[in-house]
């Protein structure tokens, strides 16, 4: 079993006598509803219509040859696949074995896969081909010369070649194997904090909690069988996976169509095709939505609602959307690490625009409080602090770092800086941490600093966030060097060279003579915020 810090017994049974807590394993999302719903389309991905029965067969057939293979309980695994349908087939395999999956994101590169790897020491890696990390086996050499990846005994691959993924799925094996999935207050997977030090620290998610989260988000959401939702942002992200996401969908009995990214002109098309109901964005893919001429938005018309979520939404942009897309808008605030906030379908058209939404659940315990730890009154600016039935209580095999993130009485500390009015709904206007959200993708500051100073010609370098039109945060890197050549270019290519993903390379690049500094010797951020407020590169 995987190890991790349990819900205190009181609140345990709590959870449960009042439903939360159902005791079945995550599985059930799809297993019920192929018994209910067998032939009804779950998921489209281009020419491919899976129905539940399938999907649920397909997930079978995988977990039975991977236990087959002497993978089960006790296993982990790390996946990294693009939108696809082989995602939620692998999902749910993994889950019925009871192997316990870490989901890359797919912009990830060798950088966070090999911290993956340290962290969680996988048996089984499923990847792409076509992934620029996994096209040739350099990576996958390194990792063994290394020894980072010393328990790795099975890799599938999803494209041709040997042990190709849908092989695996697509046929049972020969003989029969057993298999099942860990306890329903054990791990089900592990989800990716945002973070703002370091790489991703892991956030161990129970059948329990997780399963909650869904039924609770599918409820609030308004789903049902004729639901048919468009699944354009990254499959593993915890807004796509659940908030309500594809699982709320598959508990509901609708329909997921795949999206390689958010890009109008392909998804407007798969929404008039499909006569989609229903899309999950972030702030800077809507604003890329709204810009579009009238006869493409023509073709979104069968769009009922349109959540939006993941980054911090202008009240401006959120008017604009009731007006140019004729559908009911649903701000969401949540975090992988528990804690999610609707706006209700029923809302007021003010508290949709002006608000993050309210708790999922009346036990989602929430304090807003400041500096010194005490509540601040309604309307007043303070941190959030939460703990409930569906929130974390720490951080995979991270003692010091839970130490500063959880109080003495188990609420987490998430960074956030919020309102709260008198109804329970948050209004988020920052964060504390040293964290960079570019259009929902979050960027530790303090990882990016670190690699940046590994530049030959780099002493000093800080990271700090630049107000975006469309993706409401992008990054500048601010570099002290005795090189006066030194380019972006050339500092970008060595971010490229040590692997890091695509949107964590600085958006701009200031060379200065030094950094400023507060009363305490710390790189004073604030201020270099100022200048570039200033004078904008």
């Amino acid at each position: 079993m995987i190890t991790y810090t349990r819900w205190p017994e009181d609140l345990a049974r709590q959870y449960r006598q009042k439903g939360y807590w159902l005791d079945l394993p995550l599985t059930r999302i799809l297993t019920d509803t192929a018994k209910r719903l067998p032939q009804s389309t779950a998921i489209i991905c281009g020419e491919r219509h899976i129905s539940y029965q399938a999907l649920n067969q397909f997930s079978d057939n995988l977990a039975a040859r991977l236990a087959a293979q002497g993978l089960g309980i006790g296993d982990t695994a790390l996946v990294q696949l693009p939108n696809s349908d082989e995602f939620y087939i692998v999902f749910f395999a993994l889950l019925k074995a009871g192997i316990v999956p870490l989901n890359a994101l797919y912009n990830h590169r060798q950088h966070e896969l090999t911290s993956f790897f340290s962290q969680i020491k996988p048996r089984l890696l499923i990847a792409s081909r076509s992934h620029e990390v996994f096209i040739h086996n350099d990576f996958l050499n390194q990792l063994t010369s290394q020894q980072l990846a010393p328990s790795l005994t099975l890799m599938l691959n999803a494209g041709s070649g040997d042990r190709n993924l849908s092989d695996w799925y697509t046929s049972p094996p020969a003989t029969g194997s057993n298999y099942a999935a860990t306890r329903a207050d054990e791990v089900a997977f592990f989800q990716l904090s945002g973070g703002s030090t370091g790489t991703p620290k892991l956030i161990p998610r129970t059948h329990n909690d997780y399963d909650y989260s869904v039924r609770a988000s599918a409820e609030i959401c308004g789903l049902n069988q004729h639901t048919r939702l468009l699944c354009a942002m990254p499959a593993p992200h915890n807004y796509m996976l659940s908030s309500p996401g594809a699982l709320g969908v598959f508990h509901a009995g609708g329909c997921v169509v795949m999206a390689a990214n958010p890009e109008p002109s392909s998804c407007f098309a798969l929404i008039e095709q499909h006569q989609l109901t229903m899309a999950s964005l972030v702030p800077s893919a809507v604003a890329m939505w709204m810009q579009q001429p009238a006869e493409q938005l023509a073709k979104v018309r069968s769009l009922q609602l349109i959540q939006v979520g993941g980054a911090s939404f202008p009240e401006s942009m959120a008017r604009q959307v009731l007006n140019v897309f004729g559908c009911q808008l649903q701000q969401v605030f949540g975090m992988a690490e528990g804690l999610v906030n609707y706006t209700r379908l029923d809302d007021s058209e003010e508290v949709i625009i002006t608000t993050q939404g309210r708790p999922i659940s009346p036990d989602d315990e929430v304090r807003v409080v400041d500096e010194n730890g005490h509540d601040v009154p309604d309307g007043e600016t303070g941190m959030l602090k939460t703990r409930g039935p569906y929130t974390f209580r720490g951080y995979y095999q991270s003692p010091e770092y839970n130490a500063q993130a959880f109080d003495t009485e188990g609420f987490y500390h998430s960074g956030d800086l919020v309102q709260r009015n008198s109804s329970g709904y948050l209004k988020v206007v920052g964060r504390i941490k040293d964290q960079i959200n570019r259009g929902g993708e979050k960027i530790a500051a303090e990882e990016i600093e670190k690699l940046i100073i590994t530049h030959p010609d780099v002493t000093e370098a800080a990271l700090v966030a630049i107000s975006d039109e469309r993706f409401g945060e992008k990054s500048c890197a601010f570099i002290v060097s005795q090189n006066q050549h030194l380019t972006a270019l050339s500092l970008k290519r060595h971010l490229l060279n040590l692997g890091i993903a695509h949107y964590k390379l600085p958006d701009q690049v200031c060379i200065v003579d030094s950094l400023p500094l507060t009363a305490v010797g710390k790189t004073d951020k604030k201020r270099l915020r100022e200048t570039l407020q200033q004078s904008p590169a």
